[in-house]
């Protein structure tokens, strides 16, 4: 039983991969900005601080120590919103004075820098606050100077901020929905489209697909109309070939059926010589167009296994050239796959390797090598060879250089016939040995002519 069952469309496969990514970042981005948020806002409040404790460090100098002289109506903390404790020689000043039991400890904490501090539960005193302490001297006598904060007006104003954050987030959210969703069916409109144009392609409306879709929908779109090219040709060429059987075939069948119907002569050794000329007549022709059908064009998405087919064909042909040695030669694992239909690789190869096989005086060699580029079938035969001047008329339908070997001179022509159509080359020349040597070339993405 599977573990999870798979979205059943592309839409309901693109939300739940877009959507948990976007609320899981937008909660990541919300969490580190409550962390940030927090952190510069301790970092700024203390720079205040400290710099409101030089202000006042700066005050007390100029003053000469003089301490009353900063007593002016609550003025640091209206003007500063801060606490402050001051501790000279001669007295201690805290104002407000609701923050004494907060800033008395400190005084005597003997700890200069920032400082965090609980309070008592009393009416009108912060239960947290920051605090930058610091001492100096102006002339002998010893100062110390404190500047407090609240801090739980600040943590209320932080966590103000940080909900807000978190409201905007959920809004940002669903409009991330909205805009993922919009944006799915926009991209999907082509689907729709292609759809619509292949029910057309199914009434007969159109002949090709002509949808214009974005880049990615191109190649589909290509393949499609060279599948349907590709059809259109197998089509044409089977009814061809009706055609092409059905007229060979009219005049030996009248033939026989006019000495059959001819009662007044007796059917004697010439006439049945007759008769089997035109029967033979009728099986070459019955013969040549079923082979021309073998290589009509590739199954779509079938795919040949070289080396596997290679091995059953040379076991096969051994059996029927038995004095013959027969022999593979290639680097090629044994899964390897070509983009050549298996029937037909089969045709290619059969022909060749039976072609040699007559030929030959006591081996075959048929050799594969595939590269980065190019896909090749290589047969070599230690017979006789042909002539530099009969290399160019190889190939050529119901061409017979020796009609004392059995066949119909159609070997060759139905394997150039196959490789033409996958748009590869056949070339023949004279092996070492002084045998022949029959090269067939494929290009890797190699595909049938439309």
């Amino acid at each position: 039983m599977p573990r999870f069952r798979k979205p059943a469309s592309v839409k309901g496969a693109l939300l739940a991969l877009l959507l948990p990514a976007g609320i899981g970042l937008m909660a990541l981005a919300w969490l580190i900005h409550g962390l940030l948020l927090e952190r510069m806002s301790r970092e700024f409040l203390e720079g205040r601080l400290q710099d409101e404790v030089t202000f006042l460090e700066h005050r007390l100098r100029e003053d000469n120590g003089r301490v009353d002289e900063l007593q002016t109506g609550d003025y640091f903390q209206e003007v500063f919103h801060h606490a402050f404790a001051i501790q000279s020689p001669n007295a201690t000043v805290i104002s407000p004075e609701g923050w004494a039991p907060l800033l008395e400890p400190l005084i005597h904490a003997e700890v200069d820098g920032t400082i965090r501090a609980e309070g008592t539960a009393l009416a009108g005193t912060p239960n947290n606050i920051l605090a930058h302490r610091t001492t100096f001297r102006i002339g002998n006598r010893p100062f110390v100077v404190i500047v407090a904060e609240d801090l739980e007006a600040l943590e209320r104003s932080q966590a103000e901020l940080h909900a807000w954050t978190a409201v905007i987030s959920v809004v940002l959210i669903l409009l991330l929905v909205g805009a993922i969703w919009v944006g799915i069916n926009l991209s999907m409109r082509p689907v729709d489209s292609l759809q619509a144009a292949l029910k057309r392609l199914q009434a007969g409306d159109m002949s090709r697909i002509t949808v214009q879709g974005p880049e990615e929908f191109r190649p589909l779109v290509q393949q499609l109309n060279l599948l349907l090219d590709s059809l259109d040709q197998r089509l044409a060429r089977s009814r061809e070939a009706l055609a092409n059987l059905s007229h060979s075939v009219k005049t030996p069948i009248a033939a026989l059926r006019q000495i059959l119907e001819d009662t007044t002569r007796p059917l004697n050794d010439d006439l049945r010589h007759q008769m089997a000329s035109r029967l033979d007549d009728i099986d070459r022709q019955l013969e040549a167009e079923l082979r021309r059908g073998q290589f009509a064009g590739p199954q779509v998405g079938k795919r040949g296994c070289p080396v596997k087919q290679a091995r059953e064909l040379l076991w096969m042909l051994g059996r029927l050239y038995p004095e013959k040695s027969f022999e593979l030669s290639t680097k090629l694992a044994e899964e390897s796959r070509w983009a050549i239909e298996e029937n037909d690789l089969n045709e290619i190869m059969g022909n060749l390797i039976d072609n040699a096989g007559k030929w030959a005086v006591r081996y075959v060699e048929l050799m594969l090598e595939q590269s980065e580029q190019s896909l090749c079938i290589i047969v070599t035969d230690d017979g006789p060879g042909v002539n530099e001047n009969a290399l160019a008329a190889l190939g050529q339908r119901g061409l017979r250089l020796d009609e004392q070997t059995p066949g119909h001179g159609l070997g060759l022509a139905i394997v150039c016939d196959i490789v033409d159509r996958y748009g590869g080359e056949t070339r023949f020349s004279r092996a070492p040995a002084g045998g022949l040597r029959v090269s067939t070339t494929f290009h890797r993405d190699c595909r049938t002519s439309a």
